[in-house]
């Protein structure tokens, strides 16, 4: 039996059909209401973008015979693992060994098509893929992509973007504006597009959120998660082991991976409002900048800091290096947007309040400076 999963942001849209229906629930639960996922029948899926997941060994082994059959070829890292890449015609194809996945792109139609011999891994890869497919149809239809944390007043749709360096606080301002009365549209990074005369529209780009033990503690929901998985679940399997361990073990302690990246809980997006109670937005506009910094032993307050955006507030296909656009889905578009779209985007949001906001550990003084500044713009 064939399922199938369809995911819609702004004007994009794209099917996800799998002979699993592990694969489409994956798909359904990694998006959920930021980019209105819905079941739909796949009989009725007949035109537009679709991504076909199938657990299928032998097409596995068909394509992957393709690639190797002295045909010109290209290795390249994707999502952490190589892949190994050809042209067939038109089409793209690929193997990724360790993944047990093969991959067929005919970016002209839209159609991606993955064949492997375990679901799960299949699961990730399909779902990755269609957002991929959004990103590429929206990156042509003029978006552009924001390194940027935000949330959304419920009554308006008024949208503020935090911007800052890693460590900064973007993540830690979304979390604690959305456990006072707004809600959570994205965590590390935005779509946006100019609109109208001067606005800019956003919309989200999910993912998997990655939140310090200290952080989780520091909100409170170290309890809620401890309690998740005792009774039996589960964060993202990105999570890393030690991390579960600490939950389960009550400990806040940062754990490093080396000494430049924590090793984080990887919260699901339909987690936020089911085990913290964060409401999740699926658009907004932008009417405000922040620009946090956390000082752990100041008084939280409003600073006197000029910031602006820069070149490194936007994405690039330079910084998107986990997921270059290999199966052309963005057929040529930086993966950060056009160069027009950052400069229009850039200009509209120079105009826009900008605050300066420093944070500390004090969550409850954090929490109370920031509703007063996001009360202002």
């Amino acid at each position: 039996m064939i399922t199938a999963t369809r995911l819609e942001a702004a004007q994009a849209a794209v099917t996800v059909l799998s002979n699993r229906p592990e694969v489409t629930d994956w798909t359904l639960r990694y998006f959920g209401p930021w980019w209105n996922a819905t079941t739909v029948d796949a009989a009725a899926v007949c035109t537009g973008a679709v991504v076909i997941a199938d657990v299928k060994p032998e097409d596995y082994e068909e394509i992957t015979l393709l690639v190797h059959d002295g045909r010109s070829t290209e290795e390249v890292d994707y999502a952490k693992h190589p892949l190994l890449l050809a042209q067939d015609g038109e089409d793209i194809i690929a193997t990724s060994p360790e993944e047990g996945i093969a991959y067929r792109s005919t970016p002209s139609s839209g159609r991606l098509v993955l064949a492997g011999a375990d679901a799960q891994p299949l699961a990730l890869a399909a779902a990755r893929l269609a957002r991929e497919a959004i990103r590429g149809r929206l990156l042509r239809d003029g978006w552009a992509v924001l390194h940027s944390s935000a949330v959304v007043r419920p009554e308006d749709g008024a949208t503020l973007l935090t911007f800052g360096d890693k460590g900064a606080g973007k993540t830690t301002t979304a979390l604690l504006l959305a456990s006072h009365g707004w809600q959570l549209l994205a965590n590390d990074r935005v779509l946006v597009r100019p609109t109208g005369e001067r606005g800019v529209e956003v919309v989200p780009w999910p993912s998997a959120a990655a939140l310090g033990l200290g952080l989780l503690h520091s909100l409170g929901w170290d309890e809620q998660a401890r309690e998740h998985l005792r009774s039996g679940g589960s964060f993202h399997p990105t999570q890393h082991d030690s991390v579960t361990e600490a939950l389960l073990a009550g400990d806040h302690t940062p754990l490093w991976e080396n000494a430049r990246r924590e090793r984080k809980v990887q919260v699901f997006p339909d987690q936020f409002e089911a085990l913290f109670g964060v409401p999740l937005a699926t658009g907004g506009r932008a009417a405000g900048l922040l620009f946090p910094q956390v000082d752990a032993d100041a008084a939280p307050d409003v600073s006197d800091g000029t910031r602006t955006l820069g070149e490194a507030d936007f994405m690039s296909g330079k910084t998107e290096d986990r997921y270059p656009d290999v199966f052309g889905q963005a057929q040529g578009v930086d993966g950060g947007g056009r160069e027009s779209a950052r400069a229009e985007v850039a200009a509209r949001l120079a105009e826009l309040p900008h605050r300066a906001v420093r944070l500390s550990h004090d969550v409850p003084a954090s929490a109370a400076v920031l509703t007063k500044v996001a009360d202002t713009l």
